[in-house]
């Protein structure tokens, strides 16, 4: 495997924590046998967090490592003790991702800065311990709330490399030697008559401090945007860029004509994103040092009345006019460079060291009147079932008496009795409700 991978996609699962479970807790101490109740909550889960940072690259992190879960909270204890809440569960990601719901594709985030944040999955909130059940009929209750479950997620991470400039053209037109003459990339040169599937990334240098980031973006061919050559992969990396730097070969040795060759490359810009058709567009005719200079210039004149643009001739290969085009590009993107870096050093220098986030947990609210269906499974043995029961069931341990009271109770005002006399159910017949059965009686 290359050691330069480029991973800009990836699918992810994230779980955040259950909260806590309270606790049925009676107080025991000298000189005070019978105490009352004293059982603390459950903490709230861990939430799942992902941030922006700036020394990431790609999104290789999630190539093997595909599900990601946060703490559950920690279950209440005697003497009005709360349960710790899970802790948050922080996913970093390169600046540039976009975050999607994988079920519904719909954008959740647009990371464009570091140290932006986005909530994914919020923890469940804790249940209530038996202090917060006691009223005038039941001083010593035995029930206590299951803390609820955490949110559970599929996601859809796509990377949009932040370059400055994105260079383009058909396979084997000189790109990569291109990048590798002007920045600090090292990519694999072969005379390829295919796509390389890596995009390459550089940082150009113009002195003074200044310099800018140029990406190679390859997999364009005809038929990109349907996907041939994996192009429209790649073609999502020139969207942010400021600038886009053409490059035809004038020399044609391929067999193919320039002019062609620069509208078949516009044909497919312009059918995956008309916005991205409408960026600066720089044009280089390359290879410029295998013409004679009367034919060079016999060219680059028809070139520039056909496409009715300035063409600048360049041969990376021996590095002929690379300044000129250098300065160029720099000329064109200097102010928006310039106002990026800025907003970027700004977004630093107010970024807070740690996150402080108020995140309300996942709760769940149980209604005064539930829906649901009994199955008759013999001539005298029922079961109770729905989704709202299964929702009582989650949220009150039907182990626990007083519990057991309640999840009856509420059933009861649902019509449960009537339900179940008019399914012809007897003195004696048997009644499950989860794993606890009961002996019917009127």
């Amino acid at each position: 495997m290359s050691e330069n991978i480029f991973i800009d996609e990836a699918i992810i699962t994230v779980s955040a924590g259950k909260g806590g479970d309270g606790v049925v807790s009676f107080r025991r101490e000298k000189f005070i046998p019978k105490g009352g109740p004293d059982g603390g909550d459950g903490g709230d889960g861990g939430n799942v967090i992902i941030v922006s940072k700036i020394d990431k690259n790609t999104l290789v992190d999630f190539r093997y490592k595909k599900k990601f879960k946060a703490e559950d909270g920690k279950n209440g204890q005697g003497k009005k003790m709360h349960g710790r809440n899970g802790k948050n569960l922080i996913i970093e990601v390169p600046i540039g991702t976009l975050v999607y719901d994988y079920d519904t594709n719909e954008l959740i985030a647009d990371l464009k800065y570091p140290n932006q944040y986005v909530v994914v999955a919020r923890g469940g909130k804790g249940g209530r311990g038996n202090i917060h059940f006691v009223n005038s009929t039941v001083q010593a209750p035995t029930i206590a709330e299951k803390g609820v479950e955490g949110e559970v997620r599929k996601l859809r991470l796509e990377l949009k490399v932040l370059a400055d400039v994105g260079i383009i053209g058909f396979p084997n037109v000189g790109k990569s030697t291109l990048i590798s003459v002007i920045s600090n990339a090292k990519p694999k040169i072969a005379n390829y008559h295919f796509t390389t599937l890596i995009p390459n990334l550089g940082v150009v240098e113009m002195g003074d401090g200044n310099n800018f980031v140029v990406a190679d973006i390859p997999g364009l061919v005809p038929g990109a945007h349907e996907g041939t050559g994996l192009g429209d992969k790649f073609l999502k990396h020139v969207e942010r860029c400021y600038c886009l730097v053409h490059i035809l070969d004038i020399s044609e040795m391929e067999g193919r004509s320039a002019i062609d060759d620069y509208y078949t490359i516009r044909n497919e810009l312009e059918k995956f994103s008309p916005n991205l058709a409408q960026k600066l567009e720089i044009v280089a005719a390359n290879k410029a040092d295998l013409l004679d200079e009367e034919e060079l210039k016999k060219r680059i004149n028809i070139l520039e009345s056909k496409l009715n643009k300035k063409v600048i001739p360049i041969s990376a290969a021996t590095k002929k006019n690379v300044d000129i085009l250098l300065n160029e590009i720099w000329d064109n993107i200097k102010e928006m460079r310039v106002d990026r870096q800025r907003e970027i050093m700004e977004s630093l220098k107010n970024a807070p060291e740690k996150l402080k986030l108020k995140i309300k947990p996942v709760d769940v609210e149980i209604p005064k009147k539930v829906k649901f269906e009994i199955i008759k499974w013999d001539e005298d043995v029922y079961e109770i079932t729905g989704n709202d029961v299964e929702l009582l069931l989650k949220r009150y341990p039907i182990d626990q008496k007083d519990a057991r009271i309640k999840i009856l109770e509420i059933l009861e005002k649902s019509g449960l009795e009537k339900t179940l006399k008019n399914l012809g159910v007897k003195e004696g017949d048997t009644v499950y409700l989860g794993n606890f059965a009961f002996e019917y009686m009127e």
